[in-house]
């Protein structure tokens, strides 16, 4: 009998025959040999049928943990399910450190650089940006190993399940480091509408949050290793912890206090040893060129009603430029506007269109492991390597062993 299993909103039950949890390398290899169609399964933290499939579903949350520094220090290899939370720790213990995570620590690292999901900062790329090795079996059996020197390497690292089974990865790492953490209330529509840029650069990561229900934004979140005091851009320290949802508890947060503490403990949102909400909601997230950060938030602001009427919180934040094919940061430097939806998908829809719609003029990349409406045609001409990547899929899986519904819409 099939297992039920759902994504981690609750939104998305996969239709797949089996789940597989395989404990070694070889068990994955004989699980593709047997055939498709087979999806990975990540930590669930996808709102779309991305993983979907009417095959067999693979979680590689048993797999032996690997945290294997290189000699030299500039590197590490993981294994394909471990999770940032659970790698943070083992970094530090080396006095290590990532460039950046993401608001949960609760993900699996080989899920959120195949959808190339990111933290903020004017000089943070996105997580998939430090992989500098890439260990997957692709739909021949075979196992495929590339690095920087491979030219595949950028094609595939953003490879949204495509390409294989990604059983392991290399990571470029730097010297641990200390961070500050400070939240400040009811930061002013002038002070964003004339100064965004500074704003989104006046620390290591900087988020800000609103509801839509006015045009000022109800927070920001701001990381950075300097003390601060006083006011910012207008905005007041916050007179105790917030959460970003309304209404969430505050302790699932990381700490606030403008205390120094470990970067992986101030540069994620939520705490890994709380769940930082029930899973009830939905996500959507668009990425436009930096330049247009502004003229994005009057966009949304022009639909606010309807934003707000099905709306949790929005928080805007900035990612830096690279090379990844598939990268919604891929050669330009963006500002993201991430919506937390309620969890209501025949209310929310109507609205992410209206989103994207207010939105198209500016070339919105959605993330891809979000709720968008986008055409597929659209989404292909949004990325000038689309073609190199449709040849990559077909030389690293020509069976189709990891195609699925919404892959094959995706890729034509």
């Amino acid at each position: 009998m099939s297992e039920r299993v759902a994504n981690w909103a609750g939104n998305v039950v996969f239709g797949a025959r089996r789940v597989h949890r395989p404990s070694s390398v070889d068990e994955v290899r004989s699980l593709i040999a047997s055939g498709g169609p087979l999806r990975v399964l990540g930590s669930g933290h996808s709102f779309n049928r991305m993983a979907d499939t009417t095959g067999d579903l693979v979680s590689l949350a048993g797999l032996p943990r690997v945290v294997s520094v290189a000699p030299d220090r500039e590197s590490v290899r993981v294994d394909g399910g471990i999770r940032y939370g659970d790698l943070a720790v083992a970094l530090e213990k080396e006095g290590l450190a990532l460039h950046n995570t993401a608001s949960l620590p609760h993900i699996s690292v080989a899920g959120a650089v195949a959808t190339a999901t990111h933290g903020s900062g004017v000089r943070n790329a996105n997580l998939a940006s430090v992989v500098s090795g890439l260990e997957f079996i692709d739909g021949t059996g075979s196992l495929v190993t590339l690095n920087r020197d491979n030219p595949d390497l950028a094609g595939a690292v953003v490879g949204l399940g495509a390409l294989g089974v990604v059983t392991a990865l290399t990571l470029d790492v730097l010297p641990a480091f200390e961070l500050r953490q400070y939240v400040y209330d009811n930061v002013p529509r002038a002070s964003i509408s004339g100064h965004l840029p500074e704003m989104m650069a006046d620390g290591y990561s900087v988020s800000l949050f609103t509801d839509w229900t006015g045009l000022d934004a109800n927070m920001a979140w701001l990381k950075r290793a300097e003390p601060m005091s006083g006011d910012w851009f207008g905005a007041s320290p916050a007179d105790g912890p917030r959460h970003p949802v309304p209404g969430m508890p505050a302790q699932n947060s990381t700490d606030q206090s403008g205390e120094l503490g470990p970067w992986h403990t101030r540069l994620p949102h939520f705490r890994m040893e709380f769940t930082p909400s029930a899973g009830a909601e939905l996500q959507s997230e668009w990425h436009m060129a930096a330049s247009d950060g502004l003229a994005a938030i009057d966009a949304v602001a022009s639909i606010r009603t309807q934003v707000a009427s099905v709306l949790q919180v929005c928080e805007i934040r900035a990612i830096a430029a690279d090379r990844l094919w598939l990268s919604p940061n891929y050669q330009r430097d963006s500002i993201a506007l991430h919506f937390t939806w309620i969890a209501d998908t025949d209310a929310v829809l109507p609205v992410v269109a209206e989103v994207e719609r207010v939105l198209a003029p500016l070339n919105p990349r959605p993330h891809w492991g979000k709720i968008f409406t986008m055409a597929p045609a659209s989404l292909r001409a949004a990325y000038p390597r689309f073609r190199d990547f449709q040849d990559l899929v077909r030389r690293y899986d020509p069976a189709g062993i990891f195609r699925n519904e919404w892959l094959n819409a995706i890729l034509g």
